[in-house]
């Protein structure tokens, strides 16, 4: 991977030399996971729970063997009861949902999500300093949190494509990317959802930017023809509160015909 930029006016002329190189368009298709299932972060991050719907959102991941629950930090203990020992990961949400948390809460909350059983983090970036051209500040925060909780703990950083224009979104992922986040995040799902526009342009990027980076798409995926939109753009995770609903229409064959297959493990 070439040199980090060690200020803002480096980042954005690493960004804007990037940006020249990208093709107008993705030139081949991804190949598409035949697990459905292992692609999916089942996911209640709304507000109040009652601790039974954790437990409920554990034994339906467990049933379907998802990827992770993804859950807030207040339920992550719970979650892990449940989790532990199987083939379900546990994803804690970090900075949720503005990202506008110091970085020192950030890592606060990573490192305690991570003592109680997380195995993965979805932390949001600092979008709204990325907007403002302060690529470094959020570089910073990104690598706070990698640095609080190193591999082989999963990180994805949430860009909030829903509120970024094109470039901005180029920008995030090339930053986001460099802080060595293992996955680049399109959404909260609190201000707008996932696209396929978004997935196939930060594919675009990350590939671009000499480092291993996969896409989550999050926000707005309802249905199994939403995931496998996704899917086909180069998502490799999804995230989704409906998780069920859809392994019920895959086990029905409405996916099926377009080409994807549920196998579980």
């Amino acid at each position: 991977m070439s040199e980090i930029p060690s200020t803002d006016a480096e980042w954005a002329e690493k960004i804007a030399n990037i940006k020249k190189q990208l093709p107008r368009r993705s030139l081949s298709q991804p190949p598409i996971p035949t697990q459905i299932n292992r692609t999916i972060d089942h996911t209640l991050l709304t507000t109040p729970v009652d601790p039974t719907q954790i437990d409920t959102l554990c034994k339906e991941a467990l049933h379907y063997d998802f990827a992770t629950v993804c859950v807030r930090p207040e339920h992550v203990a719970r979650a892990a009861s449940h989790v532990k020992g199987t083939n379900t990961g546990l994803a804690c949400v970090v900075g949720f949902p503005e990202g506008t948390h110091p970085t020192a809460e950030k890592v606060r909350e990573a490192k305690e999500a991570v003592a109680q059983g997380a195995t993965e983090l979805d932390m949001v970036i600092r979008y709204y300093l990325l907007k403002e051209g302060r690529y470094t500040e959020v570089y910073e925060d990104i690598r706070a949190v990698r640095n609080a909780a190193p591999p082989p703990i999963g990180l994805k950083a949430i860009l909030e494509a829903s509120v970024l224009g094109p470039d901005e979104l180029i920008a995030a992922t090339i930053v986001a990317c460099m802080a060595h986040a293992d996955f680049i995040k399109t959404s909260t799902g609190w201000n707008g959802g996932a696209s396929v526009e978004h997935v196939t342009q930060m594919r675009i990027a990350a590939g671009m930017c000499g480092c291993t980076c996969l896409i989550k798409a999050s926000g707005g995926i309802r249905t199994a023809a939403d995931l496998l939109r996704m899917l086909k753009a180069g998502a490799q995770r999804i995230g989704t509160s409906s998780g069920v609903k859809i392994m019920k229409e895959i086990d029905e064959g409405e996916v099926l015909e377009q080409g994807c297959s549920h196998a579980v493990a």
